[in-house]
Formats: structure tokens, sequence, C-alpha cells
């Protein structure tokens, strides 16, 4: 079965800094879009970066740019989003997916079950 699974979330205070991967299960990255996503209680799912499946760009919402850094491995079917400077304001589910229009790419439907990111002290 196809499918992303995230990893990495987890207990973090103000200030610090976490690594998420987001491994494709079962297919390979190849030039998919990559996307990442958030999703905090009683709001709803916003993207927050992607990156593209064919030069490698990335884009940021305002929200998270500069603070965030997402990759990838194509040989180990792997995403990162790399998460600096964490705040409170960021506690959410991530998830990641292949459906990242916002990235240059294919384009496709995949999605994880999400990491929990709790910001607090």
């Amino acid at each position: 079965q196809a499918q992303f699974v995230e990893s990495g979330g987890g207990l973090v205070q103000p200030g610090g800094s976490l690594r998420l991967s987001c491994v494709a299960s079962g297919f390979g990255l190849g030039d998919f879009a990559i996307g990442w996503f958030r999703q905090a209680p009683g709001k709803e799912r916003e993207g927050i970066g992607c990156i593209s499946g064919d030069d490698g760009s990335t884009w940021y919402a305002d929200s998270v740019k500069g603070r965030f850094t997402i990759s990838r491995d194509n040989a180990e079917s792997t995403a990162y989003l790399q998460m600096n400077n964490l705040k409170v304001e960021d506690t959410a589910i991530y998830s990641c997916s292949n459906a990242a229009p916002a990235c240059s790419g294919t384009i496709g439907d995949y999605w994880g079950q999400g990491t929990q990111v709790t910001v607090s002290s």
C-alpha cells in the first residue's frame, strides 16, 4: 500500500529544534513535488512549504519562512522538514504529501498519518 510515513515529532521548548522525516512507502519519490502541511487544534490544515520534484526549488509560507527548511533524498525515498526556533504557535500535527501544487513536479494524492509536534515550556 503506497503511503507516506512521518516521524520525528515530539515535545520541545520554545526556541528549540526538531527534524521531521517523511518516508515514501511502496513507491519512490521520483519527480513528485513533496509538501509539508500542519493542522492545529480547531484550525484548518495549512500548507507550510514544499520542494519541487525537478529542480529542488522550495516554497515556504510566511509563518515559517527563515525558520523551517525542506529537503529531500530520493535515494532514501525520504523528505525532511528541519524546524528551528520553534514557537508555541507551531504546535500542530505535521504531515507530508505529494499533493503539493505550489511546487513544480508530478502531483499525486498520497498522504501520511502525521506526527505531533508540541512546543511548550
